[in-house]
């Protein structure tokens, strides 16, 4: 798959195409560790991107000229026994190409490309803390949440130098699940830049904390505590049968809005 658009990055032409060689996914190992600042421990080594690809997966790039700027990696995965899926392992953006609709580019581009496969659903997990990803999921891609992982990936290695672990408890990794069903109204009127259908009242409501890394900084208990609240009102209202289908941005009360499931 190689197609060329225009972002805002400087009039310059992003060619998005998979990757396939050895270099192409060393550039993809690199820029994990300049974006998420993770131990090797946490990071998706060459094989794993190799392998995935043997297996029916694929990680699309993002090329301005020679230069990788950002990546999703998807692997295949199964639901309800039989359907086949993608499950989108990890997307990463370089940081001098990030808030400039790279991000986008390269998840509608993986819904292009699930699409011509014969997907017609993705999944992937993100941080309930993390303001800017809960819009970006919820709001600009359309996803919705139904069910809420307690610590999936274990201690968050990405919080980790925010803490002192003698004196603060460590702060788990604590998921949402993204359901991005491909064909749906919503999803479809977000890739054409059109306005969805109005949801109407929220159920219910998920306030976090407006800058999570700079509360874990600041005091990491109160953080923690703020954590388990978040995990609570969570399970409590997916347990009601209530999904997550959308997320209020302010600087001072974000929210996650959740509604009565129409299934």
């Amino acid at each position: 798959m190689a197609n060329q658009a225009r972002t805002g990055l400087s009039g310059e032409a992003i060619d998005v195409r998979e990757c396939t060689t050895v270099e192409e996914f060393d550039a993809c190992i690199e820029l994990q560790r300049e974006v998420f600042d993770l131990p090797d421990l946490e990071i998706s080594p060459r094989r794993h991107l190799i392998v995935t690809r043997r297996a029916g997966g694929w990680t699309l790039g993002a090329f301005d000229g020679e230069q990788l700027a950002g990546f999703v990696h998807q692997m295949v995965a199964v639901r309800r026994g039989s359907e086949i899926i993608g499950y989108s392992h990890m997307m990463a953006v370089k940081r001098e190409y990030q808030n400039r609709g790279l991000g986008a580019l390269l998840k509608w581009r993986q819904r292009e490309k699930s699409l011509d496969e014969g997907k017609t659903f993705i999944t992937w997990t993100w941080d309930p803390m993390q303001a800017r990803n809960a819009h970006f999921n919820l709001n600009r891609l359309g996803v919705v949440a139904r069910s809420y992982g307690a610590n999936f990936y274990g201690t968050d290695y990405s919080t980790s130098h925010a803490y002192d672990p003698e004196r603060a408890p460590g702060i788990d990794s604590d998921r949402l699940f993204a359901d991005w069903e491909l064909l749906s109204p919503k999803v479809a009127a977000l890739c054409e830049s059109r306005e969805p259908e109005p949801q109407g009242a929220p159920a219910a409501t998920v306030e976090i904390p407006p800058d999570w890394y700079a509360l874990i900084q600041r005091d990491a208990v109160e953080a923690r505590r703020e954590q388990l609240r978040v995990r609570r009102e969570f399970q409590e209202a997916f347990s009601r049968g209530l999904i997550c289908a959308a997320f209020e941005r302010d600087d001072e009360r974000p929210r996650y809005l959740l509604y009565e499931s129409d299934e």
